[in-house]
């Protein structure tokens, strides 16, 4: 058997390729959208890809199947599992070379074998690969793909259908079919590898391990959220509570990858643009210009219209959080990472990319009297002294457990960075807005989309660390009661 795990460390994503090396066939286990990777990766293992599979319709990417389904017509297998609202409407509409996967069915590439298991919770389709090697295993299982239902150190989250896609009353109903997934997961053989969807630093839980494998066996002796599988109220409060909000965007992977993502092909190539011609980018209300420089460097001089989203693992979730499809979207960054962009922008839907520049380029549209504009950071310490003004008003950018959790500074108003641009109406015109979060990251995401509103803003350094750290006060409160006495 050849088994490979391919990384996506921008969405903490893993997709995996597994294949017979005697017959050299292959399949592609969630895959992303940018499909040449697994291809060039199976030819240099002289495997060829004849089919392409997922464990459910993803939330945080844009899938890969609807893409080697128009260009390769190799074989698509999805759940059809779940309800009538979440099954693969390109799927059962499409003239594809299909087929749809129920509980305990069986597939074969080559030699190896895998077998369907029905794991609903996180989504109510998600199903599970248990994998056979025919040849090597003496016809026992091997491991487990097991997608977005257990990670290592942690399960799916089961609310994102009322959370992310706008679905009433949905997450106690997921949460108790997981717990009895979970049970399902408990009888599983020990020796079991697990090859989870995500690792640390996912938005699909909240507490997601490092280590990109484990053993059932391991996870559930060790996993805090299979521990608490022994009561079922007990557990539904426990893995609802502290989820974090979701990024903005998930609620249209969700919707792109039941209906079908449209054709990608090649990646989008942007053109570098002249520093005569960025003065036309700034007065297009349609654009927005992605900074991935250092903060200072932002916050020195950056164009009008542009935000702050540094090209590291928050960049998904940054602009992603702050970027809808029909903005006409512009880079500022070196060079030699523009494809590293691209990529990482068009994986959730993003592809409307007109063009890029450098920082040279924006010197030199400084230097023949271009426009930049400043942003401000003011201390903890400043931030004391002006809390009394009126005029302020004083934003809290954390997820709502961290008020719980850390506390907050008293006169606060909280709405998740990831969760801003739909809740924008909230924020007052005509005050100075002063952000915060735990030690300045996300303010400084949040600053700037803010700025690009009209916003009045100061980002405040080192956010509620920084105060704690000075000897403050906090408030603490749960968030629900905290959201309550806002209203």
């Amino acid at each position: 058997m050849f088994f490979r795990q391919i990384v996506e460390p921008k969405l903490s994503q893993y997709s995996y390729i597994i294949g017979c090396q005697q017959t050299k066939e292959a399949v592609v286990i969630d895959p992303m959208r940018d499909i040449d990777r697994y291809i060039k990766i199976a030819a240099d293992e002289s495997l060829k890809i004849v089919a392409a599979t997922e464990t459910h319709i993803h939330a945080d990417y844009i899938s890969g199947l609807k893409e080697f389904a128009d260009r390769l017509n190799i074989q698509i297998l999805v759940s059809d599992e779940g309800t009538e609202d979440w099954k693969y409407e390109w799927v059962l509409n499409g003239n594809y070379n299909s087929k749809l996967l129920k509980n305990r069915d069986t597939f074969n590439i080559g030699n190896i074998k895998f077998e369907i298991t029905h794991t609903p919770g996180h989504t109510p389709e998600h199903i599970c690969f248990i994998v056979y090697d025919l040849l090597g295993g003496q016809g026992f299982p091997m491991g487990i793909i097991s997608g977005d239902f257990v990670f290592v150190g942690d399960v799916g989250r089961p609310d994102l259908l009322e959370s992310a896609a706008g679905i009433e009353n949905a997450m106690i109903p997921s949460a108790k079919e997981l717990y009895d997934s979970l049970q399902k997961f408990k009888s599983f053989k020990s020796y079991l590898q697990l090859w989870p969807g995500h690792g640390a630093g996912s938005a699909c839980g909240k507490a997601l391990g490092a280590v990109p494998s484990s053993t059932v066996g391991y996870e559930i002796q060790f996993n805090p959220s299979i521990k608490e599988a022994t009561n079922k109220d007990r557990f539904v409060d426990y893995i609802l509570s502290g989820q974090p909000e979701p990024p903005m965007y998930f609620a249209r992977m969700k919707s792109e990858n039941r209906t079908g993502p449209k054709y990608l092909g090649n990646l989008p190539i942007p053109l570098r643009l002249k520093s005569s011609s960025i003065d036309e980018v700034v007065k297009n209300d349609d654009a927005i210009i992605i900074d991935t420089r250092n903060w200072e460097k932002y916050k020195s001089g950056h164009l009008q219209g542009s935000i702050f989203a540094p090209l590291d693992e928050s960049f998904n979730t940054t602009v992603g959080s702050f970027i809808t499809p029909d903005m006409s979207i512009y880079l500022l960054l070196e060079e030699d990472r523009v494809q590293e962009a691209v990529s990482a922008l068009i994986r959730i839907g993003l592809d409307n990319i007109k063009g890029y520049l450098t920082d040279k380029d924006l010197n030199e549209f400084k230097s023949i009297g271009g426009k930049l504009l400043q942003s401000e950071d003011i201390t903890t310490t400043q931030l004391k002294e002006i809390l009394v003004d009126e005029n302020i008003f004083l934003f809290d950018v954390r997820r709502a457990s961290e008020l719980e959790e850390v506390g907050f500074i008293n006169g606060a108003y909280n709405i998740a960075h990831t969760q801003l641009y739909n809740h924008l109406n909230e924020i007052p015109k005509g005050k100075k807005i002063l952000v915060y979060c735990h030690s300045g990251d996300r303010s400084r995401y949040a600053s700037s989309f803010l700025q690009t509103k009209g916003y009045q803003v100061s980002n405040v350094v080192g956010g509620i660390f920084n105060w704690l750290r000075n000897g403050e006060k906090v408030e603490k409160k749960s968030a629900s009661q905290y959201k309550y006495e806002l209203k």
